[in-house]
């Protein structure tokens, strides 16, 4: 995708998108309908909401339910749990696999991928690393013949095996395929003590998604997926980190990820529209929104 500016105000283009996980309780139609009505361009698709879509219906069908509903599917989620799998990898292989078979029939390019807890307290970060670019290099290969790319996410939480945008970049640059990169989310940013001058090192067009979330008012240990509220309702430098994501140039598109429970039990619609509202207040000071 190409840098785009808005004609007046120099803004970049940013797709938004609505994430399936949002509103983890509906189904994916309802997902790709709400994020219609709701004004969004784009869906990040559950992708278990995907498999049980197909149980009743076609692929054909699928693909013309996001086409008729001008939704494009930015990206599946997601593989969790990826490295020091040992005998349980092969299936690890076998979902990239189906996955990205998934992708690319719906057009959709990029498959989120989640490092898995820290195996010992005592394992070394060297030993992460040389576990992470293996898997990652094994699976960017399985993707590539499908013509998808494989986004990894840091997780912020304490017992995870990467927890900052520092440590999976590094991972990263030393798998050194051109469709394996990162997925900025900025609730793990922020639980995981990310800091906003590590952005500075990363090139942008290896970043392949971007969550938008918040956090509640609680201690980093004590945060969690359901600590998660809307973009500005919570303590995370929202503004902040659009600004750096700004300065870094990155263009790709943005997701509102917020796996609520409380939100999983109201109307996907109305979570969905008060979710573009507080996305558009947050980010249209940065970039222009699609």
């Amino acid at each position: 995708m190409k840098v785009l500016f808005h004609a007046e105000q120099g803004k970049k283009v940013m797709k938004l998108a609505f994430h399936g996980a949002t509103t983890m309780t509906s189904p994916l139609e309802k997902d790709i309908e709400a994020s219609a009505q709701a004004g969004f361009s784009g869906l990040e698709v559950w992708a278990a909401k995907a498999d049980q879509y197909l149980v009743n219906h076609s692929m054909e069908e699928l693909i013309a339910l996001f086409h008729t509903s001008q939704i494009s599917p930015v990206a599946l989620d997601a593989i969790v749990f990826i490295g020091f799998r040992g005998k349980e990898y092969p299936e690890i292989q076998k979902q990239c696999e189906e996955m990205s078979t998934l992708a690319q029939a719906i057009g959709c390019p990029t498959i989120a991928v989640v490092p898995s807890p820290i195996p010992h307290h005592e394992t070394a970060w060297s030993e992460i690393v040389q576990e992470y670019v293996a898997v990652l290099r094994d699976l960017g290969e399985i993707a590539r013949p499908f013509g998808v790319k494989l986004a990894f996410e840091a997780l912020g939480f304490g017992w995870a095996s990467v927890r900052t945008p520092r440590g999976s970049w590094e991972i990263v640059q030393k798998v050194d395929l051109d469709n394996v990169g990162l997925v900025l989310d900025a609730a793990h940013f922020y639980a995981g003590g990310g800091l906003l001058d590590e952005l500075d090192a990363i090139d942008p067009d290896k970043i392949f998604a971007f969550h938008l979330d918040d956090v509640e008012d609680l201690p980093k240990e004590a945060i969690t997926d359901g600590s998660r509220i809307l973009p500005g309702e919570g303590v995370i430098p929202l503004d902040a980190f659009c600004a750096k994501l700004k300065a870094i140039g990155y263009n790709g598109h943005c997701s509102i990820e917020l796996f609520r429970p409380e939100y999983w039990g109201q109307d996907p619609l109305d979570v969905a529209r008060r979710a573009k509202a507080a996305a558009v207040k947050i980010l249209s000071p940065h970039f222009s929104l699609e």
